[in-house]
């Protein structure tokens, strides 16, 4: 039986109770809703707009989904070390963001993006699959700032290169936010610290960059996360967001969404 009637205004729409159980973002909810895989108190539902009341029970695939976590679902916010990867599971690499985090802990949550195994820094995770489509969703644009270290001086030239956009592999770079913090003039090498701040999501995309312009990058750390920042926190080290913190993301995304 199919139900497309109009459902009381109240309650969760069907898309977003499906995102916040981390099914998928809202877009890919939405195909899964037309494809008539859910159902909703043994009813098969195709109104995307349908209102999910507390109490409904809800399946996917003939298979119950529990109950996703609120708007002020727990977020994650671990300092990645070096080595980890940014996956459920790699059977060429073990060693997990998650094994950061105790078992009662990680159950459910996933990276909001990624960053690769070499660089470390500020990574969210959470079950809320809403948050991470507004936390990674190139339309959102949330802003993320990196701390570099390279070998070789970096010339002012070449900031102004970073900060008006450059051209890469698959396309030009958005204008970027590059501040200078030090030059470590040693014996045997030169090494440039610059903090870089990007809206884009492309893979590996600092590490490109300085590429493109003959510089190694020899450390790489996240240290800001749209409003959030990592300050002291110990590599491998974590701890849950405040409910004004998620909020606060959340107010990133759509302020990065009504700029763009």
């Amino acid at each position: 039986m199919t139900s497309d009637a109009s459902e009381e205004k109240t309650g969760t729409r069907l898309v977003k109770y499906l995102a916040q159980c981390g099914v998928a973002s809202r877009r890919g909810a939405g195909d899964i809703v037309q494809a008539g895989r859910v159902m909703v108190n043994d009813e098969v539902v195709m109104n995307m707009a349908y209102q999910v009341q507390p109490g409904d029970r809800v399946s996917l695939d003939d298979k119950a989904l529990k109950t996703p976590q609120t708007e002020g679902s727990e977020v994650i916010l671990l300092n990645k070390p070096d080595g980890a990867v940014c996956t459920l599971s790699d059977p060429h690499n073990p060693h997990t963001v998650l094994d950061c985090l105790p078992p009662a802990v990680r159950r459910g949550l996933k990276p909001v993006g990624r960053l690769d195994k070499d660089t470390t820094g500020l990574l969210l995770l959470t079950a809320d699959g809403d948050l991470i489509n507004k936390l990674t969703h190139p339309r959102y644009g949330v802003q993320k700032t990196y701390r570099a270290t390279v070998i070789g001086r970096v010339s002012e030239e070449e900031l102004d290169v970073l900060r008006s956009g450059m051209m890469l592999e698959d396309g030009p770079t958005a204008p970027t936010e590059a501040k200078l913090v030090q030059v470590d003039e040693r014996s045997y090498a030169t090494f440039t610290t610059l903090d870089l701040t990007i809206h884009e999501g492309r893979n590996r995309q600092v590490r490109r960059m300085f590429d493109a312009l003959g510089h190694q990058v020899r450390y790489l750390e996240r240290i800001q996360y749209g409003p959030l920042r990592l300050e002291n926190l110990k590599y491998g080290a974590w701890r849950k967001l405040t409910e004004q913190e998620v909020e606060s993301l959340r107010q990133e995304a759509a302020q990065s969404t009504k700029g763009a």
